[in-house]
């Protein structure tokens, strides 16, 4: 019997880390991962703010039009970051956390807290 309950809380505790981690990729594969939580490691290779629009785009991966991969930022979310994200990240080799969505046939990631970009 204890061999039993030992194997079942075992087979519970190993389908419980399965299914709260994430798979890491690289911006190239997103596009395979649509509607997945993953964790994306690449560089942003640029981005812009659209004042008027109140979003921000980053480039991750390829500077745009053949960026592979694109981080949205929506108005509210952008004044969570201490320093405007397509400068700040410019450049650098990151991973961000999200879930990828398609949008008009390119995969992307919304950004909703700083948190989920970190720096390598």
């Amino acid at each position: 019997m204890k061999y039993l309950k030992f194997s079942i809380i075992l087979f519970i505790s190993l389908f419980s880390v399965k299914a709260f981690s994430q798979t890491t990729i690289s911006a190239k594969d997103a596009a395979k991962h649509l509607n997945e939580k993953v964790v994306v490691c690449d560089e942003i290779a640029g981005g812009k703010f659209l004042s008027g629009a109140g979003i921000t785009l980053l480039d991750v991966g390829g500077s745009h039009p053949n960026e592979l991969l694109t981080l949205v930022i929506k108005g509210d979310d952008r004044k969570k970051f201490k320093v405007a994200p397509e400068e700040d990240f410019k450049g650098k080799k990151v991973c961000i956390t999200g879930q990828i969505i398609d949008y008009k046939g390119k995969p992307e990631i919304v950004i909703t807290d700083p948190e989920q970009i970190k720096v390598n």
